[in-house]
C-alpha cells in the first residue's frame, strides 16, 4: 500500500465531516478554541466509535491518531520532517460501503460536491461529498467531472469508510460510475393499475373534460417505489392524485402515449393526502412553527415565510415526539393512518446534522416535535 492510499484514507476519515487540513510555514502554530461535542458520533464500516468531534469555527475535527486506530492503521508521526505516516497491518484497500441509486440533487459546497443520494438497501438516503480524491468514471471508465453529476443519473458508489450518523448519513465518496441518466418527471398520478408484468402509471392532462394520458411508465420487480427518504411504499397504496417523481428511461417509445421503463418512483404526498393545502394555511403553519424554532434562529438561512410546508404520511415521519402527551397524539395519528405537516428550515448545520423541521397534526394544527437530525 502507497503512502499516498494511506494519506487519502485518513483524509477521508477527517474530511467528511467538513475539515481540512491546515498547513503552515514551519514553526508557525495558533491556538484555537473549540466545544467538545459528545451527542454526535462517527461511525466506522457500521460500527459505533468512541471518536468525539471538537468544534472550532463551526467546523468538525476528529483526532488523528484515534481516527486512525478505529480505521485499524498506526500512526507515526516524523518529528523532523514534521510529517504523518499511516501503517496499514497488511490492509490493501479500505473497507469501503457500496450503494447504488440515483442522484437527487448536485450542489458545490466549498470547493466540492454535495451529492444526495436516493438508493437502496440499509443506508438508502444519503449525502455524499465529492472531491479531488473521488474517482468518478462512466460504464466505459472514462473519466467524468464532479461538475457534471447531476440529478437524475444512475450510479454505483462506494464511500466511507467513516459514515456520521446524522439523518440523513453523510460520508465521503471514495468512486462513482455513472450507469445511466434517467430522466426525470414530477407530476400527479393520473391513474395507476397492476398488470401482467407488474404495475402501470401515466400522467396526463385533461382535454374538453376528459382525461388524456402523455405518459405510459411501466414497473417491474427491479422499479422501486420509495419516500424521498428512502422509506418503502406499496404500490397498492398509490392512487389517481398522488403527487410522484419518476425516474425512468433511459429509452421511450414513440407509441401514443409514449412508454417506458420505470427505474424509482418517489412518492411526494401522502396517499390519503385530502388534496393540496392553501397557501393560506401553509402560511398558519409557517407561523405557528416560527415560535417552534425561534431558539434556533441564529442558525436557520429560510426566511420565516418561505420555509417549507408538506404534508406527509405519520406512517413514514421521523418525528421524535418529546412529552407524553405528543407520544400519545402521534402513537393516535399513526393508528388512524393520519397526517402529518412538515415546515422545514435549511440551516447552517444541515452539513453534520440536516435540516431543521418542525412537525404539526394535520387535523389539530397541534405541535408533535421535530424530526430526527441525527
Amino acid at each position: 500500500m502507497t503512502h499516498k492510499k494511506k494519506l487519502i484514507v485518513l483524509l477521508t476519515a477527517a474530511g467528511l465531516l467538513g475539515t481540512s487540513a491546515v498547513v503552515g510555514a514551519a514553526g508557525m502554530v495558533e491556538k484555537v478554541t473549540g466545544i467538545l461535542h459528545k451527542d454526535v458520533k462517527v461511525v466506522v464500516n457500521g460500527e459505533n466509535t468512541s471518536l468525539t468531534p471538537v468544534y472550532i469555527n463551526g467546523q468538525a475535527y476528529v483526532p488523528v491518531r484515534g481516527a486512525a486506530a478505529e480505521l485499524g492503521y498506526t500512526l507515526h508521526y516524523d518529528a523532523k520532517n514534521k510529517e504523518i505516516e499511516l501503517n496499514g497491518k497488511g490492509q490493501e484497500e479500505a473497507d469501503y460501503m457500496r450503494g447504488t441509486g440515483v442522484i437527487v440533487n448536485v450542489a458545490e459546497d466549498k470547493g466540492q460536491y454535495r451529492i444526495e443520494l436516493l438508493g437502496k438497501g440499509s443506508n438508502s438516503w444519503v449525502i455524499l461529498f465529492a472531491d479531488a480524491k473521488t474517482v468518478i468514471k462512466d460504464q466505459a471508465g472514462k473519466a467524468v467531472a464532479a461538475k457534471d453529476l447531476k440529478a437524475g443519473q444512475q450510479i454505483n458508489v462506494e464511500y466511507g469508510p467513516v459514515m456520521t450518523m446524522s439523518f440523513p448519513g453523510q460520508s465521503h465518496a471514495a468512486k462513482i460510475t455513472v450507469e445511466a441518466s434517467r430522466a426525470v418527471k414530477e407530476d400527479v398520478i393520473q391513474s395507476v393499475k397492476h398488470t401482467e408484468d407488474g404495475w402501470q402509471i401515466q400522467f396526463g392532462e385533461t382535454k374538453d373534460g376528459k382525461a388524456v394520458p402523455t405518459l405510459t411508465l411501466n414497473a417491474g420487480k427491479e422499479t422501486s417505489v420509495l419516500t424521498p427518504q428512502g422509506e418503502s411504499v406499496k404500490w397498492e397504496d398509490l392512487k389517481a392524485g398522488t403527487k410522484v417523481r419518476a425516474y425512468y428511461g433511459p429509452f421511450e417509445t414513440k407509441s401514443i402515449p409514449p412508454q417506458s421503463p420505470l427505474f424509482y418512483l418517489v412518492v411526494l404526498s401522502d396517499v390519503q393526502a385530502p388534496g393540496k393545502m392553501t397557501p393560506e394555511a401553509a402560511q398558519q403553519y409557517r407561523d405557528l412553527a416560527w415560535e417552534k424554532v425561534s431558539d434556533q434562529a441564529k442558525h436557520i438561512k429560510t426566511k420565516k415565510d418561505e420555509a417549507v410546508v408538506e404534508i406527509v404520511s405519520a406512517q413514514h415521519s421521523g418525528v421524535m415526539a418529546s412529552s407524553d402527551e405528543q407520544k400519545k397524539l402521534l402513537a393516535e395519528i399513526k393508528a388512524a393512518n393520519g397526517n402529518l405537516v412538515t415546515v422545514t428550515y435549511i440551516t447552517d448545520q444541515d452539513e453534520l446534522l440536516g435540516p431543521l423541521t418542525a412537525v404539526f397534526d394535520f387535523n389539530t394544527k397541534a405541535f408533535i416535535g421535530f424530526n430526527i437530525r441525527k
